[in-house]
């Protein structure tokens, strides 16, 4: 509706404007001045409407985005979200929290064989020790050096099952 009047508006100015410029060629002197200046006014007048309802929409909306933004139903929804996102970051940070414990139960159990796998390691290695050097007179030194020489190696890698089939050859030997 108001572009409609804005329209109207518009056109009218420029009837004038053009009536004016029609009576200035027939040499009327006062007429085609008033009427340029009303259509001047007319035109402007066209303008400021349309501008003036432009912020006045402008206006409407802001206030109308307000209302709703701040509205109950509104904040009701973003508490909801809100509530919503906390939740979802709690179940996450239990997931995460859970990998986390397995990830160090597995890591402190892995630590746990491997300081066991090396105390074994020692105590097997004691004991051959202690049985080679009491049989030592026993046994020839051919076989003494090659019992020497493959505990050393089983122990530098640590092959604990080597390790026990070695003490079983040697108590064998007895």
């Amino acid at each position: 509706m108001i572009i409609k009047i804005v329209l109207l508006l518009t056109l009218a100015a420029f009837c004038m404007i053009m009536l004016a410029d029609l009576l200035l060629s027939l040499s009327l002197p006062s007429l085609p001045e008033l009427l340029t200046q009303l259509g001047i006014i007319t035109l402007l007048s066209a303008f400021l409407l349309l501008v003036a309802t432009g912020l006045l929409m402008v206006i409407k909306r802001t206030l109308l985005t307000w209302w709703v933004y701040f509205s109950a139903s509104q904040r009701l929804q973003r508490r909801l979200w809100f509530i919503q996102a906390k939740q979802d970051r709690l179940v996450r940070l239990l997931y995460f929290k859970t990998v986390q414990i397995s990830y160090f139960k597995q890591l402190k159990r892995k630590q746990l064989l491997k300081a066991n796998d090396q105390k074994q390691l020692q105590t097997i290695s004691k004991k051959i020790v202690r049985d080679l050097s009491r049989l030592k007179r026993q046994l020839p030194k051919a076989t003494y050096v090659q019992l020497q020489q493959e505990h050393k190696r089983w122990l530098a890698l640590g092959d604990l099952d080597a390790l026990l089939t070695l003490q079983q050859k040697i108590e064998d030997c007895v």
